[in-house]
């Protein structure tokens, strides 16, 4: 131990730190995780789970230069909110919630004012479960904040290592207790997954305090020797469990986020699905709420939740066809029978792909000889007002084949067989290197679906690939069904000004002059064959967008029973606002997602442009 380790307080960016490190931590125990988590379904996706929550708080807190600690952990909580994936993810949120609302209103942090948070985040999580299990990662939260708040009365204000130190061996011994209180943890030879995950987290950030920034992501074992002596990794527990449901009984586990600005109680929404329903956790923050639930009926709480204000992301994962494909795995990565990749051109927001764990191959962006990745390293709000400032901007490429081996590979680490949804063949050359990548890798099963669409059409069929993997279909029906699919949806577009379509060839100079000169809107759209079409023009914007919206009735069969919409636009929100005020007039509860346009797109688009997609699902 170095004297870099004595730390008297904690402050924004002490804690940015410490939360990276838990993540880092967390998610290097993810196989782990899912191999022994039997409770309280045999399901295998725990580790998988944490880390896609994990990975939305450390992106949450990529670039934060925040000084104040209650910034942070308040940054941290929402983060994770927003991110939370499964029963772990969505305790986990709820104990950061209660933690941050402690440092409510502080700078910096002592280590008694740090206890008092984690005491009550536990507290938190112990009043959002109605019928809440001993032996889970609910005890051991308990236990560590216990040690914590005791530490806390005997240093006061003093340092952080030893106490925390401590802290961590009261997590290590809790978490082994866990099979003494759970008899199922107990007949499978393992200790609880979530738990195991919390404590990984603590192991983190102790290994931060004592050995710096440096060491932080070195270790990757798992985590203490009788944590490894328990586990037991020469068998699968989950393959030794005859029934999936080792509490409850109820087949969908159902998340559904939701945003708005006066949103109900947690008390109002558990009381309204309560009935029927088991392992109901329901979270609220200021604008934001979410709800875990199994239930055997998913469509019935989102259909209430969609009542209570705008549901940003759902899924609902059948539990039966996760145990069988976890039990097929024996002693092997405990993987989900079929996973989905995008490209970032899907336009799909973030919400929707941390629900259902679809991975996205950024496309990219060149300035100065510098890579930018889209989303990553440049968001398409930021992109957006570069192009209305009138900078010079960068190039775009599509992701060379070694991305997508690099991608293929992340995703087979969770799938058996991994379904692509790209970007038309037609409209870029993503496809192709696509193509190339799964030529190099030929001992992984990947299917890659020409989209023959753009923007959010494209990824609007590969959430509907998300939602059948999670139903259970095979491969070979999930992709028959998404180009079933497309045979009957569609995307249409317009733009404000011809200037960035003649900047990019896209339209000759003539046609542009002639156009601007007469305020020409042309409506265009991705034909069935992958290709741009053209559908109509109007004069003026409003005339335009009466266009398009009697351009999408045409397309949409009169008698419809389930459509979605996708609403994209360059730097025009509002304009998005109204076009789906239109859409909900004329249809009803149709879902739709709105979301900016990518990067990519919209260098060739400009400012103002705007689109509809909308997905036949009859």
């Amino acid at each position: 131990m170095t004297d870099r380790s004595k730390i008297a307080y904690v402050d924004g960016p002490r804690l940015k730190r410490a939360v990276l490190a838990a993540c880092s931590s967390g998610q290097q125990v993810r196989a782990e995780l899912n191999r022994i988590n039997v409770f309280p379904v045999a399901d295998g996706d725990t580790g998988t789970n944490l880390a896609i929550t994990l990975d939305a708080v450390a992106s949450g807190l990529a670039g934060s230069l925040e000084r104040r600690v209650d910034h942070v952990a308040a940054a941290v909580a929402r983060s994770a909110l927003l991110g939370a994936r499964g029963n772990c993810g969505t305790m986990l949120s709820q104990f950061l919630l209660g933690f941050s609302r402690e440092l409510d209103g502080r700078a910096r942090a002592s280590f008694a004012d740090v206890a008092r948070a984690l005491m009550a985040g536990a507290r938190s999580l112990d009043g959002a479960i109605e019928n809440p299990v001993e032996g889970t990662i609910l005890t051991v939260v308990r236990d560590s904040a216990t040690q914590a708040v005791e530490e806390g009365d005997e240093n006061g204000e003093g340092e952080f290592t030893e106490a925390m130190g401590r802290v961590l061996e009261t997590a290590r011994e809790s978490l082994a207790r866990t099979p003494e209180l759970l008899p199922v943890l107990a007949e499978a030879g393992v200790v609880d997954a979530g738990a195991m995950g919390f404590v990984q987290m603590l192991e983190g950030v102790v290994r931060l305090i004592e050995e710096g920034d440096d060491e932080v992501a070195v270790q990757e074992a798992v985590t203490g020797d009788v944590v490894a002596d328990l586990s037991r990794p020469d068998w699968s527990p989950i393959g030794g469990v005859s029934h999936p449901f080792t509490h409850g009984t109820r087949r969908y586990c159902t998340e559904i986020l939701v945003e708005g600005a006066n949103l109900p109680s947690e008390q109002t929404v558990r009381a309204a699905l309560s009935k029927g329903t088991e392992e109901l956790l329901v979270i609220r923050s200021e604008d934001i709420l979410k709800v875990h639930v199994h239930t055997d009926e998913p469509q019935s709480a989102i259909d209430y939740c969609a009542t209570l204000g705008t549901v940003t992301a759902h899924k609902a994962e059948d539990m039966l066809a996760q145990f069988e494909a976890a039990r097929r795995a024996g002693e092997e990565a405990v993987r989900r029978p079929v996973g989905v990749l995008v490209d970032s051109g899907s336009d799909l927001p973030e919400a929707v792909v941390r629900a259902h764990g679809i991975h996205v191959v950024p496309l990219l962006l060149i300035e100065d000889g510098e890579t930018l990745r889209d989303g990553i390293d440049v968001t398409a709000e930021e992109f957006h007002a570069r192009l209305a400032s009138g900078r010079t901007l960068p190039s775009t490429s599509q992701p060379p084949p070694g991305d997508f081996m690099a991608a293929f590979e992340r995703a087979s680490s969770d799938a058996e067989v991994v379904i692509g949804v790209l970007v038309a063949a037609a409209l870029s050359g993503i496809y192709r290197s696509a193509e190339s990548a799964a030529r190099m890798v030929p001992e992984l099963d990947i299917r890659l679906v020409d989209s023959e669409a753009a923007s959010l059409l494209v990824g609007l069929l590969a959430l509907k690939a998300a939602e059948l993997a999670e139903a259970g279909l095979s491969a070979d029906e999930i992709v028959a069904e998404v180009r079933r699919v497309r045979g009957q949806s569609g995307i249409l577009f317009t733009v404000e000004s011809l200037d960035r379509l003649i900047a990019s060839g896209r339209v000759s100079q003539f046609a542009g002059w002639f156009g601007g000169l007469l305020d020409l809107k042309p409506v265009l759209g991705v034909g069935p064959d992958g290709r741009i079409k053209a559908y109509g023009k109007a004069r003026g914007s409003s005339r335009a967008r009466k266009l398009m919206m009697e351009l999408v009735a045409a397309e949409i069969p009169h008698d419809v029973r389930q459509v979605r919409f996708g609403v994209v636009h360059v730097a025009a929100p509002e304009i998005a606002r109204q076009v789906c005020e239109e859409l909900r007039q004329r249809y009803g509860d149709a879902e739709m997602l709105v979301s900016p346009i990518t990067p990519t797109i919209s260098t060739h688009l400009g400012p103002g442009a705007w689109g509809i997609a909308y997905m036949v699902e009859d």
